[in-house]
């Protein structure tokens, strides 16, 4: 397989072969804790959880990404990476061991909640640091190659760690707080690892005119209303329509998310034990419709062209999820599982595609913190309006027929672009024609 042939390749790289291990472990612990954190905030038995409940958590673990996420690279550019490796990871550990404590001890929620938005805050420096430091360990000629293998690579290990877990939870009768320090173990790990490469050899280097942190802050926060402005002229109207479908779409897969976990807490299982697997079962599910659209689309998107692959996408989801999510029954919601993790992935990934051509190499970087920003208010925002739609069990026709109807207008929006798009390119042709 070309996949495994182009991995050894990469593998032969010393240094590329130590950061990928940090990555690994690293998001391994990621997919360890979130379980957990999931496990412990929607299917213990002592608590009765509520849509709201959920909303709360995604927005006190979820938000602060929005809010570090542009400005970590202001950061990164006056750290040293390995460092940051180092240092982040020691710092998760310990506040991985805190959370478990926390768990086994009668504390406040928002005690809880405070720790473990510490762990997720520094996530984010660990992986941007991660993306910065790749071209130091590869080669011009493999960049692109090593770009696309390491990010896959760590989603699967954060997947692996999510089903490690599982399985700890198992053979720890439940216990939250185990798992925890599993992740703590696989946190301190990486950070270990971390010590095998040199401070100096992931950057960055110094540079005597770098303006103080303050100017960096400023000039980030200008440059983001920059990069927004850019987005917003006529020329780009692609890219920015395909933003707006992306966010919109992840909104969606972010509203049934909570109602799906509401179903497997309370509607299709006998207990919260059940209720956990059968949410590992259907976010495995959904992972493989991840892995499919990366098979999928460059071929869609290659015959159709990115923004019409988006629209298929949008309809299809218009078309199936209430089919199979009406019912509210096992069955048909796993299929939609892997069915809405297709579609939300290949829509991203057409995305991004559109993004990466349309705007200028300037502000490509600027424009990903903002799509970042949107990705996140918009899943964060989705758990709060179905916190308001669902009942306690999570049977809600009423939200699965909006997200439908959202599903339904982005497609339809993103298709009348299109074909303004094409007349627009028509009309220049003739005249382009007409003046030769």
């Amino acid at each position: 397989m070309p996949v495994v042939r182009d991995l050894r390749v990469l593998l032969r790289l010393r240094d590329f072969r130590r950061l990928l291990a940090v990555r690994l472990l690293s998001q391994g612990a990621d997919g360890v804790y979130q379980v957990a954190l999931a496990a412990y905030v929607v299917f213990s038995p002592e608590k009765q959880t509520s849509p709201t409940a959920i909303a709360s958590a995604m927005a006190v673990l979820l938000l602060p990404y929005s809010l570090v996420g542009p400005f970590a690279g202001v950061l990164l550019d006056r750290w040293r990476r390995r460092q940051i490796f180092l240092h982040g990871n020691l710092l998760r550990a310990s506040l991985a061991a805190v959370t478990a404590a926390l768990m086994v001890g009668d504390v406040p929620d928002w005690l809880f909640y405070a720790s473990a938005l510490c762990v997720t805050a520094v996530n984010r420096f660990v992986l941007s640091g991660l993306s910065a430091a790749l071209p130091r360990v590869v080669d011009t000629d493999r960049l692109v190659l090593a770009n696309s293998l390491s990010p896959t690579a760590g989603t699967l290990a954060a997947t692996a760690g999510g089903g490690l877990a599982f399985a700890v939870r198992l053979l720890t009768s439940g216990s939250d707080a185990a798992v925890i320090l599993l992740g703590a173990v696989l946190y301190l790990s990486a950070a270990l690892t971390s010590l095998t490469m040199a401070p100096g050899l992931l950057g960055p280097d110094r540079h005597p005119g770098r303006p103080s942190l303050r100017t960096a802050v400023l000039t980030t926060t200008r440059d983001l209303r920059q990069a927004i402005r850019h987005l917003a002229a006529p020329q780009r109207r692609e890219a920015a329509w395909a933003l707006f479908s992306m966010t919109t779409m992840r909104f969606c897969y972010g509203a049934l998310l909570v109602l799906v976990l509401m179903l497997c807490r309370y509607a299709l299982s006998s207990g919260p034990d059940n209720g956990l697997a059968l949410l590992g079962l259907a976010l495995g599910l959904s992972g493989a419709g991840f892995f499919a659209a990366a098979v999928v689309t460059p071929w869609a998107a290659g015959r159709l062209g990115p923004a019409r692959w988006i629209v298929v996408c949008a309809a299809s989801a218009a078309v199936l999820e209430p089919a199979l999510g009406l019912p509210f029954t096992t069955v048909p919601m796993l299929v939609a599982a892997f069915v809405l993790g297709l579609i939300t992935q290949g829509a991203k990934i057409a995305t991004d595609t559109i993004v990466q051509s349309s705007v200028e190499d300037s502000f490509r970087g600027r424009i990903f913190s903002v799509y970042d920003v949107l990705f996140i208010v918009a899943f964060v925002g989705a758990a709060g309006v179905a916190a308001l739609m669902l009942p306690p069990d999570g049977r809600s026709a009423a939200l699965v027929l909006t997200v439908a109807l959202l599903y339904a207008a982005v497609a339809a929006a993103m298709a009348r672009h299109e074909t303004q798009r094409g007349k627009q390119q028509q009309r220049e042709s003739g005249e382009g024609r007409c003046l030769s």
